[in-house]
């Protein structure tokens, strides 16, 4: 029956523009550690949403745990009932992992596992922001010959 239906469906979707949102426990201390992380200035700060531009079509938001809990009503556990439980990961490649990693920890993540060579070919580094949301700091291992 699913694959009928999935058949039914023969458009093409285009997506102009990818945002990915955390729900954070206080929107004023995650746009203050993410401004720190990620070394900019939020495009968006008003009550209820803050937002990040990543690159050309990404941006970070960051949204009140009771902000969407308004709008999922009681349709899924309350957002903070899952607080320290890694739900994301935020996958960052960077020009500089050991002053990025470092820099994390030193506004206050927690460190998750060091920097290390991993077997997927990048050299990654774990942290978890404020409310358990997991940012891997990666760069590309270059081998050489």
């Amino acid at each position: 029956m699913l694959a009928n239906n999935l058949q039914a469906y023969t458009f093409s979707m285009k997506i102009e523009q990818c945002e990915i949102i955390l729900y954070v426990a206080d929107q004023a201390k995650s746009r203050d550690f993410y401004s720190a992380v990620l070394q900019r200035t939020p495009v968006l700060d008003v009550p209820g949403m803050t937002e990040f531009i990543l690159s050309d079509n990404l941006k970070l938001g960051l949204m009140p745990e009771n902000g969407i809990a308004k709008i999922l009503n009681d349709k899924t556990p309350h957002p903070a009932t899952g607080n320290g439980i890694p739900r994301c990961e935020l996958y960052l490649l960077v020009d500089s992992i050991e002053e990025v990693f470092v820099n994390a920890l030193n506004i206050g993540a927690k460190e998750v596992s060091a920097i290390q060579n991993r077997d997927w070919g990048d050299r990654v580094g774990y942290v978890a922001d404020p409310d358990g949301h997991i940012i891997a700091f990666a760069a590309r291992i270059t081998h050489l010959s």
